[in-house]
């Protein structure tokens, strides 16, 4: 049996008592009043892997919006929809060591997004999404995850209300960046997708289904395109944190403001937890700390 595959409820709770005790280290994300709403003490887990064996733990049926997981999602999208050439005309690959909204990179490096999973990056990937308005483009969307992965994501309209309300003023000045540097075809309608996307909703059990859309072989998506994002996912997804854990973890992983973090186990499966406390770089502190402990424990490290 491979390593998600030993797992066993008792396993779980060891960790996640662990992981819980770390989240107390972290603090719930204020900027946007909707999402700090949540319960510091929520923690949730589902695993999702190939042989279709699952097993959830927590508070599994917590409803919160993806926010920067979605990230993921939208470029794997977009590869779907125009291939890597031309998506990486668009954004590229190299990872950041300033903040996901960091608008002095985004000047330095002369208006080219760095990678995707930085707000440059998907602020630019929603100005691409097929749809001839916002709302159009999160529909087709969010259709096509559900439909390609099983899973049940909606806009949560009360998260976008607050978000509209609290409009981070860093994103404005990067979108008006991106578009006097002829990065933006239209720069209200690519802040307005984004913040969209952003407020995609589900439990664990929903990214943990999209995570291993990522991690098993299926017939609907390009392998080539799984690698690109995986890829990205490993040297991007946590921001300026993401060297310091391919190194403690060796997965790909992608975490969102929201306490949302998915991480990929290539040919077994997908971790997923909620847990809405975060760390000082904008990472859940509690997710980590748990696939931290699982990745270690199972050796699931792609490395070997």
């Amino acid at each position: 049996m491979k390593g998600l595959d030993k797992l066993t409820t008792t396993d779980l709770s060891t960790w996640v008592q662990l992981a819980k005790i770390r989240a107390k280290q972290g603090q719930v994300a204020d900027r946007i009043p909707q999402l700090a709403k949540a319960n510091p003490g929520w923690f949730a887990v589902h695993i999702c892997c190939k042989s279709g064996k699952t097993i959830s733990f927590g508070h599994t049926a917590c409803v919160f919006p993806l926010m920067s997981v979605i990230k993921t999602f939208s470029l794997l999208y977009l590869l779907e929809h125009f291939g890597a050439e031309t998506v990486f005309g668009w954004v590229g690959v190299e990872p950041s060591d300033a903040p996901f909204n960091s608008l002095e990179q985004l000047v330095a490096d002369r208006g080219h997004p760095r990678n995707p999973m930085i707000n440059s990056g998907a602020i630019t990937v929603a100005d691409k999404l097929p749809g001839k308005d916002a709302t159009q483009r999160t529909f087709l969307f969010c259709q096509w995850l559900n439909q390609l992965a099983g899973c049940q994501l909606s806009l949560d309209e009360v998260m976008l209300a607050s978000v509209r309300l609290t409009r981070s003023k860093a994103n404005e000045a990067i979108a008006n960046y991106l578009a006097e540097t002829s990065h933006l075809e239209n720069l209200e309608t690519a802040l307005d997708t984004y913040e969209q996307i952003c407020c995609i909703s589900g439990r664990v059990e929903d990214l943990a289904l999209l995570g291993k859309l990522l991690a098993c072989e299926n017939g609907y998506l390009s392998s080539q395109n799984r690698r690109i994002v995986n890829a990205v996912m490993l040297t991007c997804g946590l921001y300026e944190a993401s060297a310091q854990f391919a190194v403690r973890v060796g997965l790909p992983m992608k975490s969102g403001i929201g306490g949302g973090l998915v991480a990929i186990v290539p040919g077994e499966g997908a971790i997923a937890c909620y847990s809405p406390t975060l760390d000082t770089v904008g990472n859940p502190v509690a997710g980590l700390a748990f696939v931290e402990a699982l990745s270690q424990k199972l050796e699931l490290s792609i490395f070997g």
